[in-house]
């Protein structure tokens, strides 16, 4: 497994600040939030994609672990348009996109259309497509969860423990999905609090890479943490990628 940062830990950055700090703080690996309402919007990149391949290249010899698209778009265009990221990600060497869950509300056969048009869309340019588990939506239930990847064939987990700490499914096991596990975002969290100081929730981070070793995971661990109030930022993500150092 490698550590990684997500670029979503530095939202005061553009994406060479981001990665440059990234490998300061001794990350070997950076995943890139390719998100409309962040500092690498999607629109952007679409408008010159040989601009864009020089640009996503050039990450100060850090690997990329993967992309997260989060589009503005719907429909046909919305299809369009992330198939040209699949091709993107293709030319930059990255397999791996998360893309985000539907709200909780959406029908789920609605959802199981639309994720697998995303698959089938990543397949054809050799891209596995994740779905982010996230609170208010469909995958903050591991049963859901489950089951929407039994319905489409192929799609991956982008597992974020702390929705399963402070969300309506705290408690329930996460062992049905753990196969499906193709990225994992993390951060401390209490059951009251999305996100802590690192060592002050309730993630236990070794019980879950012992779990994801035993499906032979081998991918990335990102750290995906947003700079809180009255802590020194840097420190934080230091201590989280030194703690899953020692755990891997």
């Amino acid at each position: 497994m490698l550590i990684a940062a997500s670029t979503e830990c530095f939202p005061g950055l553009e994406l060479l600040g981001a990665i440059e700090l990234a490998s300061d703080l001794e990350f070997t690996a950076v995943e890139i939030a390719i998100h409309e309402s962040g500092n690498v919007k999607p629109s952007e990149l679409l408008e010159d994609m040989d601009r864009s391949i020089q640009l996503l290249r050039h990450t100060h010899r850090l690997d990329i672990s993967g992309y997260s698209v989060q589009l503005a778009s719907t429909g046909a265009d919305h299809y369009q348009e992330f198939a040209k990221l699949c091709w993107l990600a293709k030319t930059t060497k990255v397999v791996t996109i998360t893309v985000p869950s539907a709200e909780q509300g959406t029908p789920f056969n609605e959802e199981v259309e639309h994720l697998q048009k995303l698959v089938e869309i990543g397949e054809a340019e050799g891209v596995r497509v994740s779905v982010k588990s996230q609170l208010g939506c469909l995958s903050e239930d591991p049963d859901t969860l489950m089951v929407l990847c039994n319905n489409v064939d192929g799609l991956g987990i982008t597992l974020d423990p702390s929705v399963y700490i402070t969300g309506s499914a705290k408690g329930k096991s996460l062992d049905n999905i753990l196969k499906f596990v193709c990225n994992v975002h993390l951060r401390d969290t209490r059951p009251d609090a999305f996100q802590v100081s690192v060592g002050q929730g309730e993630v236990d981070y070794g019980k879950l890479i012992t779990q994801l070793e035993r499906e032979k995971y081998d991918r990335a661990l990102t750290v995906n943490m947003t700079p809180m109030e009255g802590l020194d930022h840097r420190v934080e993500l230091r201590k989280l990628r030194r703690l899953l150092e020692t755990l891997v």
